[in-house]
């Protein structure tokens, strides 16, 4: 008997717009859609057109990047630094391994949290596994320590693009809003991630001494200071910045949920800073100043989208001048950048491609005029429940559609349009839902064997699919039922952006 094999994704939401299309002829008022699901996928590429740009630019801006190999290099000199504490007794008696697993799981779930990193997470393996082994553990805690990490941090993000850049969009909701329960939910899931992480790693730690291989890492440049390039590109860089701060550095004003504070003072503040850091970074090595620009993009971006409204054109324009920048850096011609540039859109066209596919499905749904008819039927189901109940089923379903859809951005452009007007109908906030979104995107990516990354990384571990199934289902599942009770307060208590 052959095995259940998974649709292709493209399978999955052609035939969801199939049904969708189908139920116009059957559901009441609905107007019959029949050639019209060939016309949607056009109509669903023009709707989305920006969030596709957008997510193709930043796709192809963190590839020139990640080709630099300053990443790596940032995160093997970090390893190498905090296996130096062991010299001290108080952090012997913690354990530099614990040390070790915590920092590191730390470092990854933040860029999990602020720039969705997901697939980068399967070079990084490569590393923390026989670095894992080294410090007594095994595979389980090696890809725990990044790809675990990275992925509980994706799930409670703060600023990730991909995820809630996309839902809060399509939520209609302004960028980012929100941010603050958002740390809390970040901290507390990481703080379970990390807990769990430890508490597995101190039964199955051998004696050091039992493992005889040395971490096997791929060569990365100890540096000897930066190339002319790279002093170039700061200079530039920091002219760019002085003028940016004469001219708009007064208009200012940061908004944290209904707070505004004035602060014409923190574009020069940024600008004296990168200075200030880049400098000594330069006097390492180009990747150091890589990381450095990396950094402050991302800082850039926070004050852009929360003391000016920066949206997806503005966030597009900084990280493609990112990639730009890094490459000069690094030494790169334009056909280098160019290449990288278009490696990387290449990588992420599927995601993109989804987003206008789904989209679709939207156009169906409004054209054929049955969302209403959807939305006051999942309101009458859910009737009785309470807004509690009527949460909980939308995350269950973004849980549940998630196992099968992995895309992230993919998931935004189906759901989104439809839970959002329905969360209005059930008294529930659409931040709410934006989070329920979120969580349950996030939570079963690390289990279900639709999931590239996932499959990519148990290989690179030499992990069986159902040894890792085995030993992952309970800790998915707690994390799920944490991810529930995180939602709760968003109901019953005035959270900013709520």
């Amino acid at each position: 008997m052959s095995k259940f094999k998974v649709p292709n994704t493209y399978v999955i939401i052609f035939t969801v717009l199939l049904i969708c299309a189908v139920s116009t002829w059957f559901v009441p008022g609905g107007n019959p859609q029949t050639w019209q699901v060939f016309s949607a996928l056009y109509e669903g590429f023009s709707q989305q057109a920006g969030i596709i740009a957008f997510v193709l630019v930043i796709g192809g801006a963190f590839w020139v990047v990640n080709s630099t190999k300053a990443v790596d290099e940032g995160i093997l000199k970090f390893i190498s630094k905090v296996q130096e504490l062991e010299r001290f007794s108080l952090i012997r008696r913690l354990g530099v391994g614990n040390i070790v697993i915590t920092l590191i799981m730390l470092l990854f779930g933040l860029f999990g949290a602020v720039f969705g990193m997901s697939e980068e997470t399967i070079a990084f393996v490569a590393v923390a596994i026989p670095l894992a082994k080294r410090l007594g553990y095994d595979e389980f805690t090696g890809v725990c320590m990044v790809y675990v990490a990275a992925h509980v941090g994706f799930a409670g993000a703060m600023l990730n693009p991909f995820t809630i850049g996309i839902a809060q969009d399509m939520s209609d909701l302004p960028l980012f809003s929100g941010i603050e329960y958002r740390i809390i939910c970040w901290v507390v899931l990481m703080a379970a991630a990390i807990a769990f992480t430890l508490w597995y790693a101190s039964r199955i730690r051998k004696p050091i001494d039992a493992f005889e291989e040395d971490v096997e890492r791929d060569e990365v440049s100890e540096g000897k200071g930066s190339g002319l390039s790279a002093w170039i590109c700061f200079g530039i860089l920091t002219v760019i910045l002085i003028l940016f701060s004469v001219y708009y550095a007064s208009d200012c004003v940061i908004t944290l949920g209904q707070a505004k504070f004035d602060t014409p003072w923190l574009l020069w503040v940024l600008t004296a800073l990168f200075a200030a850091v880049s400098i000594p970074a330069l006097l390492k090595s180009s990747r150091m100043f890589i990381l450095n620009m990396l950094m402050f993009c991302i800082l850039f971006m926070v004050v852009g989208v929360m003391g000016y409204g920066w949206y997806l054109q503005e966030i597009c324009a900084l990280f493609l001048a990112l990639a730009v920048a890094s490459g000069v850096a690094v030494g790169y011609g334009a056909d280098d950048i160019a290449k990288e540039f278009i490696a990387g859109a290449k990588d992420i066209f599927s995601a993109a491609l989804i987003i206008g596919f789904a989209a679709g499905i939207i156009v169906i749904l409004k054209e054929g005029q049955v969302i209403d008819t959807m939305l006051g039927a999942m309101a009458s189901a859910l009737d009785g429940t309470g807004r509690a109940g009527a949460l909980g089923t939308m995350y269950g379903i973004q849980t549940f559609i998630n196992v099968f859809i992995p895309s992230a951005s993919a998931k935004a452009a189906v759901t989104m349009p439809i839970m959002a007007p329905f969360s209005d109908l059930i008294g529930v906030s659409r931040q709410a839902t934006v989070l329920a979104f979120q969580f349950g995107d996030g939570f079963t990516n690390m289990i279900t064997p639709c999931s590239g990354v996932l499959m990519a990384v148990l290989s690179v571990a030499k992990i069986p699919y159902e040894k890792w199934f085995r030993w992952a289902w309970k800790f998915i599942l707690a994390m799920i039922v944490l991810g529930f009770l995180l939602l709760i307060p968003t109901l019953y208590l005035d959270l900013p952006g709520f």
